[in-house]
């Protein structure tokens, strides 16, 4: 019983699984965060062409 108790103590496996979860969710949400950052930079800026199309007519 104490042999398995010890070997479940050192087994790391699940907190390598966690590990790549967390690094995973992070690289998410930074891709995330740069496309809406990027999208409303490009929608300002395509508003900004459409405003001086529209006004040299």
């Amino acid at each position: 019983m104490s042999k398995t108790i010890a070997r479940f103590m050192k087994d790391e496996s699940g907190a390598t699984a966690i590990e790549y979860g967390l690094i995973a969710a992070l690289i998410a949400l930074a891709i995330t965060a740069g496309a809406t950052k990027l999208g409303a930079g490009l929608s300002a800026q395509f508003n900004h062409v459409a405003d001086e199309l529209a006004n040299t007519q």
